[in-house]
Protein backbone atom coordinates (compact mmCIF):
# COMPACT_ATOMS: atom_id res chain seq x y z
CA UNK A 1 0.00 0.00 0.00
CA UNK A 2 1.31 3.49 -1.39
CA UNK A 3 1.71 6.06 1.21
CA UNK A 4 -0.51 9.24 1.24
CA UNK A 5 1.49 12.04 1.12
CA UNK A 6 -0.80 14.46 3.91
CA UNK A 7 0.29 18.05 3.51
CA UNK A 8 1.16 19.67 7.24
CA UNK A 9 -1.56 22.53 7.42
CA UNK A 10 -2.04 24.64 10.76
CA UNK A 11 -5.80 25.82 12.10
CA UNK A 12 -6.86 24.60 8.98
CA UNK A 13 -4.22 26.38 6.68
CA UNK A 14 -1.69 25.15 4.68
CA UNK A 15 1.81 25.17 5.52
CA UNK A 16 4.82 24.98 2.76
CA UNK A 17 8.39 24.51 3.99
CA UNK A 18 11.49 25.62 1.37
CA UNK A 19 14.44 25.85 3.61
CA UNK A 20 14.18 28.37 5.98
CA UNK A 21 11.34 30.34 4.59
CA UNK A 22 7.40 29.13 5.37
CA UNK A 23 4.68 30.04 3.65
CA UNK A 24 1.23 29.75 5.80
CA UNK A 25 -2.14 30.07 4.13
CA UNK A 26 -2.97 29.24 0.01
CA UNK A 27 -1.93 31.39 -3.01
CA UNK A 28 -6.23 31.79 -4.16
CA UNK A 29 -6.88 34.20 -1.26
CA UNK A 30 -5.42 37.80 -1.29
CA UNK A 31 -2.93 37.22 1.43
CA UNK A 32 -0.51 34.81 2.68
CA UNK A 33 1.92 34.49 5.86
CA UNK A 34 5.63 34.44 5.15
CA UNK A 35 8.01 33.40 8.04
CA UNK A 36 11.14 33.03 7.78
CA UNK A 37 13.69 31.54 10.14
CA UNK A 38 16.77 33.84 11.18
CA UNK A 39 18.31 32.73 13.99
CA UNK A 40 18.66 28.53 15.59
CA UNK A 41 20.19 26.92 18.29
CA UNK A 42 20.65 23.42 19.38
CA UNK A 43 18.43 21.78 22.01
CA UNK A 44 19.20 18.35 22.28
CA UNK A 45 20.10 17.78 19.15
CA UNK A 46 17.90 19.03 17.38
CA UNK A 47 17.78 22.80 15.34
CA UNK A 48 14.92 25.48 17.20
CA UNK A 49 14.20 28.77 15.95
CA UNK A 50 15.16 31.98 18.05
CA UNK A 51 14.33 34.56 15.96
CA UNK A 52 11.17 34.31 13.59
CA UNK A 53 10.28 37.45 10.65
CA UNK A 54 6.52 37.55 10.34
CA UNK A 55 5.60 39.29 7.41
CA UNK A 56 1.91 39.34 6.16
CA UNK A 57 1.84 39.64 2.03
CA UNK A 58 -0.54 40.61 -0.58
CA UNK A 59 -0.48 37.41 -3.34
CA UNK A 60 -0.89 40.03 -6.13
CA UNK A 61 1.38 38.88 -9.17
CA UNK A 62 1.33 41.64 -10.50
CA UNK A 63 3.11 43.59 -7.53
CA UNK A 64 6.81 43.90 -6.83
CA UNK A 65 7.98 41.99 -3.94
CA UNK A 66 8.43 44.58 -1.05
CA UNK A 67 4.88 46.22 -2.14
CA UNK A 68 3.95 43.34 -1.31
CA UNK A 69 4.44 43.46 2.49
CA UNK A 70 1.31 44.48 4.42
CA UNK A 71 2.89 43.75 7.84
CA UNK A 72 6.10 42.32 9.12
CA UNK A 73 7.37 41.77 13.04
CA UNK A 74 9.98 40.07 14.66
CA UNK A 75 9.33 37.35 17.15
CA UNK A 76 11.84 34.78 19.39
CA UNK A 77 9.95 31.68 18.85
CA UNK A 78 8.06 29.65 15.87
CA UNK A 79 4.78 29.35 18.47
CA UNK A 80 4.95 33.04 18.59
CA UNK A 81 5.46 33.77 15.21
CA UNK A 82 2.68 31.30 14.12
CA UNK A 83 0.04 32.91 16.77
CA UNK A 84 0.92 36.72 15.02
CA UNK A 85 0.59 34.93 12.02
CA UNK A 86 -2.72 33.01 12.77
CA UNK A 87 -4.16 36.58 13.82
CA UNK A 88 -2.67 38.71 11.10
CA UNK A 89 -4.05 36.61 8.29
CA UNK A 90 -7.55 35.62 10.00
CA UNK A 91 -7.89 39.27 10.30
CA UNK A 92 -6.68 40.33 6.72
CA UNK A 93 -9.27 37.97 5.51
CA UNK A 94 -12.11 38.60 7.20
CA UNK A 95 -11.99 42.35 5.57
Amino acid sequence: MAAEKIPLSYKGRPLRRKDNLIYYGTMAEKYIIMLQVLNTKKVEGLDVATKVAVQLQLTDPELKSRDRVVKKSEKDSLYAAMDVATVWLDRALAQ
